[in-house]
C-alpha cells in the first residue's frame, strides 16, 4: 500500500473531550503552536480539508459517536465478555452501533490504554489525518491526530468475519501478549452504514521513522517507486525495494522475532486468510538508546523467566518503555516497528480462481494469492532470510 497524507480538519463535537486552555494568552499560544503545525503539515505535502469537504460531516458523526460509546464503557464498567453484543445508539440525525463494545474494552485494557485517554485520542476536537491509499480495497484511511489509532473503513463481510472469529483472536492475544499481529481496539456502524475499525497504529510513535514498508513475501507487482528527492511525502515501499537490506538484531531479538512470526502466521493460517502484511519501518537509535540492555529501555532480563511456562518465556520479550512498545524491537543500531495487518481476506473460491489466473499471467514468479499454508510459511522464510 502507498500512502499519501492528507488533513481532515474536526469540529469540535458537542460533549467531546476536548483540550484546556482559557484567556487571551492561552488562545494565542493555540493559535502559535496551531500555525507551526501547519506548516510543518505544508512541508510534508499535507493539505487540510475544510468543512466543505466530502469527508467533514462524516467524521464529526464520527466523533460523536465514538464519544458516546466510549462513555458508555466507562459508566458501564461492565466486564461481561459477550462477543456478540451490538449496541444500538440513536443520535440527532444518525444511529450509531458498537458491536462487542465490552470485549474491546477489556482488550484495550490489557494493552494498557485507558478508555480515558481512548476517548481522548479519537474524541479531540483537533483533526484527524486522512490516509489516501492505492489499496484493492478501496477503504477509507484516518489516523487520530496524535498518531496513535488508525480507523479503517470495512465491509460488512470483513466485519462478521472479524466478529465470527474474535473469540479466537482474543484469546489468542492473552496466550500471545506480545504479538505481532494488529491490536484491533473496536469495530462500529457508523451514519452511511460504514462499518470501520479502530486499531493500534503500529508506527508510533512516528516521530524520526526514516523508512516504511509493506510485506508480503512476493514478486508481483511488489515495487513502489520512492518519493524524488526533496519530496517529504509519506510513502510506504514494498517488498523489492528492501532487497539488499536487513533487519539487524541482537540473538535473542532474532530468535523472538523468527518465533512469533511462526506463531501469528500459524494462527492467521488456521482461520483460512491469506493476503496479510508485514508493516516494517526504522529509525536510527539515538546516542542515549544504544546499549541499553541493563538499562530502563529493556526492563526484562533472560534470567527473568524461571518457573515460567513455554508460552510465558517466548513473551518476556526485551520490552522498551515506550507507550506502544508491543510493536517495537531494538536492534544494535536501528529501531524497528513491526506488526501485521489486513488480517481479513479468506481463501474463498474466488481467490483460488485468482490462484489459478495468476499463476498462468505470471508464470515462473511469486504473487500474494496462494494458499494461507503457502502463504504463512513464504512470509516467514522471507523474515528469515531478511534478518541477521
Amino acid at each position: 500500500m502507498v500512502f499519501i497524507c492528507c488533513i481532515i480538519s474536526g469540529r469540535q463535537m458537542q460533549g467531546a473531550v476536548a483540550p484546556r486552555g482559557s484567556g487571551k494568552h492561552s488562545g494565542a499560544l493555540k493559535r502559535k503552536r496551531w500555525g507551526g503545525l501547519r506548516r510543518q503539515w505544508e512541508l510534508l505535502g499535507l493539505f487540510e480539508i475544510d468543512q466543505h469537504h466530502e469527508f467533514y460531516s462524516l467524521t464529526c458523526m464520527m466523533k460523536e459517536g465514538l464519544f458516546s460509546s466510549i462513555q458508555t464503557t466507562i459508566d458501564r464498567a461492565s466486564t461481561v465478555s459477550d462477543f456478540r453484543a451490538e449496541d444500538t445508539q440513536i443520535h440527532k440525525g444518525f444511529t450509531w452501533e458498537t458491536f462487542a463494545g465490552p470485549v474491546f474494552a477489556n482488550l484495550r485494557g490489557s494493552l494498557g490504554v485507558t478508555e480515558q485517554e481512548y476517548q481522548q485520542s479519537l474524541c479531540s476536537d483537533k483533526c484527524y489525518l486522512q490516509f489516501i491509499s492505492n489499496s484493492k480495497s478501496k477503504a477509507d484511511f484516518f489516523l487520530t491526530n496524535d498518531k496513535r489509532f488508525f480507523l479503517k473503513t470495512q465491509n460488512e463481510r470483513e466485519i462478521r468475519f472479524l466478529l465470527d472469529n474474535l473469540k479466537n483472536y482474543v484469546a489468542h492475544l492473552q496466550k500471545y501478549p506480545h504479538s505481532l499481529l494488529v491490536k484491533l481496539l473496536g469495530m462500529f456502524c457508523s451514519p452511511l452504514q460504514k462499518y470501520f475499525i479502530v486499531m493500534q497504529s503500529v508506527f508510533y510513535p512516528d516521530d524520526r521513522i526514516s523508512a516504511r514498508y509493506d510485506i508480503k513475501g512476493c514478486e508481483v507487482s511488489r515495487w513502489t517507486d520512492p518519493s524524488p528527492d526533496g519530496c517529504q511525502i509519506i510513502v510506504v515501499l514494498k517488498d523489492l525495494n528492501f532487497e539488499g537490506q536487513y533487519i539487524t538484531l541482537g540473538r535473542r531479538q532474532r530468535y523472538w522475532l523468527l518465533r512469533q512470526m511462526e506463531i501469528d502466521t500459524e494462527f492467521l493460517r488456521s482461520l483460512n486468510v491469506l493476503d496479510y502484511s508485514l508493516l516494517l519501518a526504522h529509525q536510527p537509535l539515538q546516542h542515549d538508546e544504544r546499549d541499553g540492555q541493563g538499562g530502563e529501555a529493556h526492563r526484562l532480563a533472560a534470567g527473568e523467566t524461571e518457573g515460567l511456562s513455554d508460552s510465558e518465556v517466548q513473551n518476556r520479550r526485551l520490552l522498551l518503555n515506550l507507550k506502544n512498545a508491543l510493536h517495537v524491537i531494538d536492534g544494535p543500531e536501528q529501531r524497528y516497528f513491526i506488526g501485521i495487518i489486513d488480517i481479513f481476506t479468506v481463501y474463498s473460491l474466488k481467490k483460488r480462481l485468482e490462484y489459478w489466473w495468476k499463476r498462468l499471467r505470471h508464470p515462473g514468479r511469486t504473487f500474494s494469492t496462494v494458499s494461507p499454508q503457502i502463504y504463512c510459511t513464504r512470509l516467514c522464510q522471507w523474515v528469515l532470510e531478511h534478518t541477521k
